[in-house]
């Protein structure tokens, strides 16, 4: 049953997406006098529809994607004057051309897309990505501001009972290896470690900071416990361990192993908490995201094969590579099945809403792909379009003619060909080898 639910939240969370996706562009759209005769969610057989005004509004089938039909998208043939083209690729363009063109009512040519000036048309196509990208920062803030993320806090979850060398393996104390520091200076779990050298602690990125840079005399560390200060002594011991990065991440060599170096070491184990992190840290955490999906999304035909590869070969499934919407559900699925570990309910919703925030953030840089016929495409061609129109005023020219995005055509629908076949591919992958909570 909570499996079930957690998909039926992602399921919800995907179409909510969509549905604003598509507001995004309908809503300028229409202020900026162009019609819309349609505002669908999904493709494939309507379920449901309803007229209002002007626009019919309805739900399709299939939930993998939606659109919102603007009459007069592409100039008509008159508009663009460019000399036809031949064979079955003009065919396909001129039927392109004569399709917008019918949509366009007696008297309504001023209400045509194409007929827009370059910001407008950049407005109603950016409008859809922006709308996710808006989505993803009040699900991230939510998160962040209203739940906290999970980070170490400064009470001790373990205490080691020896040091391990950093390069073994193994965990289990051996014969010859020292007592932990903590240990030996009587260190329990549960302690909240308030003081470390005869300095306040407010936090365990600020304690791990001070004993690393320890050399190694004794020093009082001053602990809660039962609600009372204890003062303990501890000695650090120097010794190699991982060394960190800014974000506080190990450091991995160019030859793939851990690169240590001589620091104090303690031997305890932060608890897990939720952090409340302030409203200013949003777009930095938003950006960083961002800047993750656009390194997917620009390796995505290397990852693509590298799906293709795990699922009809032997090779392992990539956690962090792409996924579908059905693996998207799938993982949904297992983190209400999981009962969220630590938080319970709570790690569930704060889960969920980031994997929809995940969702919309891909969303936002996948359509800005200056491709047909993503929103990104679209773009392109209002750009060049305002680039050609400035460049003829400031040379004194004469107003050139629309972008003749028609001729795009062929290559759109090659390119829908090839998005579907992904879509398939992800589908396929996802069911006969799904990333899993597990990896």
């Amino acid at each position: 049953m909570a499996y079930a639910v957690g998909v039926l939240v992602m399921v919800v969370g995907v179409l909510v997406s969509i549905a604003l996706h598509e507001v995004g562009h309908m809503v300028p759209a229409k202020r900026f006098g162009v019609r819309v005769s349609q505002y669908m969610v999904g493709f494939g057989p309507t379920l449901w529809s309803r007229t209002r005004g002007e626009t019919e509004y309805g739900l399709k089938a299939i939930p993998l994607g939606g659109y919102v039909r603007l009459v007069g998208m592409y100039p008509p043939p008159d508009a663009v004057g460019n000399p036809p083209v031949r064979g079955y690729l003009g065919r396909m363009i001129q039927d392109a051309r004569e399709s917008s063109a019918r949509e366009i009512r007696p008297g309504e040519d001023h209400r045509a897309f194409y007929r827009l000036s370059t910001p407008k048309k950049l407005v109603v196509m950016l409008g859809g990505p922006v709308m996710n990208l808006v989505i993803a920062a009040v699900l991230l803030t939510s998160v962040m501001v209203g739940f906290g993320l999970p980070g170490p806090s400064t009470t001790v979850d373990s205490v080691s009972d020896c040091v391990v060398p950093a390069t073994d393996d193994s965990t289990e104390c051996g014969p010859g290896d020292p007592v932990a520091p903590a240990a030996a200076a009587g260190v329990e779990p549960g302690d909240t470690i308030v003081a470390y050298a005869g300095a306040d602690v407010s936090s365990w990125d600020e304690l791990q900071t001070a004993i690393r840079a320890s050399d190694g005399d004794p020093v009082p560390l001053v602990v809660e416990r039962d609600g009372e200060p204890v003062t303990l002594t501890v000695t650090p011991l120097i010794t190699e361990r991982p060394a960190l990065d800014d974000l506080g991440a190990p450091v991995v060599g160019d030859d793939g192993e851990l690169v240590t170096e001589p620091v104090g070491f303690l031997g305890v184990g932060p608890t897990t908490v939720l952090v409340r992190e302030p409203v200013t840290a949003m777009p930095a955490v938003l950006g960083d995201a961002v800047v993750q999906t656009m390194r997917v999304v620009v390796t995505l035909p290397t990852r693509i094969a590298d799906v293709a590869q795990a699922a009809f070969g032997s090779a392992p499934r990539d956690p962090e590579g792409p996924i579908g919407v059905v693996g998207i559900s799938r993982v949904a699925g297992e983190v209400a099945a999981d009962g969220g570990g630590t938080f319970g309910l709570t790690g569930q919703v704060l889960t969920l809403l980031t994997l929809v925030a995940s969702l919309n953030i891909a969303l936002f840089v996948f359509n800005l792909i200056p491709i047909l016929p993503l929103d990104g495409g679209h773009v392109a061609g209002a750009l060049w379009e305002g680039a050609k129109r400035q460049v003829a005023r400031m040379r004194g020219l004469p107003r050139p003619r629309p972008a003749d995005i028609a001729r795009m055509t062929p290559l759109t629908l090659a390119m829908v060909v090839v998005f579907l076949g992904m879509g398939a591919l992800l589908v396929y992958a996802d069911l006969v080898r799904p990333v899993t909570l597990g990896g």
